[in-house]
């Protein structure tokens, strides 16, 4: 039996707020109509797609893979009642993005897939840098517009930003450590863990805060550029990992279980957003994406 698509997007609201309470707030129905839903839609799917914790719910391996199914169903519909509602307005150009490699990993596909149905006459171009590259690029006027992490502009003053959402630090562990069953995880349960560090250019200043957060010095086991390198070295037990909830996966690619929970501080965010430089005539097709970035919401961005 199908399910329907109020129920699909009742599931995309949980798995992305991660509690049931939370997402029957942002939209705006009873928390008894969203679980509801979701038991039918485990009944008629005929697997479970959430594991309730104390604190919320986290998604199964069924669930993950449905959440990718449900988000691009949502999209379609999404995506159909644009082309009908705006069915004059398609437009026609060139347009250069920049992003940079966290953008481009995590929050970049799923944009462009939502920008080309909604503007299929857009030839669109994109570049992939460090956020100072990109900036130097804006502002001479070879990019019309990058998705990036807007935090740490080193030109503000000559450019604009946008932010199109907030990803927070959330720790990261293999199945089974200690801390797992911990109701709430301080910075001070942290000490003694090995950390990994996940050092890339974009988030250096988030990073450095993060680490100046502890009272004692961290005991770094592990510095990498490379994201599947955390979650590879966090499933095996090597050590733990602060890092963005946008880029957590609960799976390695050995395919071990990788858990995520809170921690009870004032831990750094990451803005992602948009950029363009200040003052210059946006154009045609650089004003079309702008709209559609304003109304996307990136996975797991919170």
């Amino acid at each position: 039996m199908s399910f329907t698509l109020k129920q699909a997007r009742y599931f995309v609201g949980i798995a992305e707020y991660g509690t049931i309470s939370r997402a029957a707030a942002e939209l705006s129905i009873s928390q008894s109509a969203v679980t509801e839903a979701v038991k039918d839609l485990e009944a008629r799917l005929g697997v479970r797609l959430f594991d309730r914790r104390r604190r919320g719910v986290e998604l199964t391996y069924h669930g993950h893979v449905f959440l990718r199914h449900a988000k691009a169903i949502l999209t379609e519909v999404s995506n159909a009642e644009i082309n009908l509602a705006d069915k004059g307005a398609t437009v026609s150009g060139t347009l250069n993005i920049g992003v940079t490699s966290l953008t481009s990993g995590y929050v970049l596909s799923d944009l462009l897939s939502r920008f080309r149905r909604a503007q299929p006459g857009i030839d669109v171009s994109a570049v992939e840098d460090t956020g100072e590259y990109l900036e130097h690029l804006l502002i001479g006027g070879e990019l019309d517009v990058a998705v990036m992490v807007v935090s740490n502009l080193r030109n503000a003053q000559a450019l604009h930003s946008e932010i199109l959402a907030v990803s927070p630090y959330r720790l990261w562990l293999p199945i089974g450590h200690p801390l797992c069953s911990h109701e709430s995880i301080a910075l001070d349960d942290l000490t003694d863990e090995p950390q990994i560090v996940l050092d890339i250019d974009e988030m250096q200043a988030e990073t450095d805060r993060l680490l100046s957060s502890f009272q004692v010095r961290p005991r770094i086991a592990f510095r990498t550029r490379s994201v599947e390198a955390v979650r590879s070295l966090c499933a095996s037990g090597a050590g733990v990992a602060l890092l963005p909830d946008l880029i957590y996966r609960p799976w390695s690619l050995e395919g071990d279980r990788i858990e995520s929970r809170d921690v009870s501080a004032r831990l750094p965010v990451v803005q992602v957003g948009l950029v363009w430089r200040r003052g210059a005539t946006v154009a045609t097709a650089a004003h079309a994406f702008l709209s559609v970035a304003q109304s996307f919401h990136a996975p797991r961005l919170r």
